[in-house]
């Protein structure tokens, strides 16, 4: 059994589908479809999972597995979740001004003086646009949006990216810049390999 050095959560397996041994899985991919393009998926425990069949119906893909082949083998895997290395995930797709959503987390957001506002601990899609949520030493996780106005730059290499506290609702105008004022706690966030640009709209 294989253990990920940096696993990246692809898709979460959910109920069983007819007495093949289908499962209708929840995807996290731009294509949900193509989420066997990227090679064997990895649960936590270790085990490995290769797509043999895979075809979209609404909100989610029918799945058939190696080796699962009847229904009571399908409904074990209810709930799993499923991995693969971040190396696995093809960055020479991705355009300029494109990112994965597991290279953001980690990334320190700065504003034009220098000032942190904490680290990208999380980004979110709750269907009215993408939200980094960050976090630091002594402040409350705040959610800002991933947008053009209040994300300026993306510095992968740096490990920063630069803000504007205002445009982000850090602060309420510029002599008040506190950092703690915004956020409040969210859940554990789903790191698929979806790609973002700030502003970018969902085709």
């Amino acid at each position: 059994m294989k253990k990920l050095e940096n696993p990246i959560l692809m898709a979460t397996i959910g109920a069983a589908q007819g007495l093949r041994g289908e499962v209708r899985v929840k995807s996290f991919t731009d294509d949900p479809a193509a989420l066997g393009d990227y090679g064997h998926l990895y649960a936590d425990d270790g085990r490995v999972f290769e797509i043999l069949e895979i075809r979209e119906a609404k909100n989610v893909v029918v799945v058939r597995f190696r080796g699962i082949n009847d229904r009571n083998a399908a409904e074990a895997l209810n709930g799993l979740e499923l991995f693969v290395e971040r190396d696995n995930l093809p960055d020479e797709e991705l355009d300029e001004d494109e990112f994965f959503y597991a290279d953001l987390e980690g990334l320190e957001a700065v504003d034009a003086e220098g000032k942190s506002y904490g680290k990208v601990s999380a980004v979110f899609d709750f269907g009215a646009g993408d939200l980094l949520e960050l976090k630091g030493p002594g402040r409350r996780p705040a959610l800002i949006p991933f947008s053009e106005t209040a994300v300026l730059e993306i510095d992968l290499e740096a490990g920063k990216i630069l803000i504007d506290p205002q445009a982000a609702g850090l602060i309420e105008d510029p002599n008040d810049r506190d950092p703690t004022a915004v956020g409040k706690r969210q859940p554990k966030p789903r790191q698929g390999p979806t790609k973002k640009a700030p502003g970018k709209d969902e085709e």
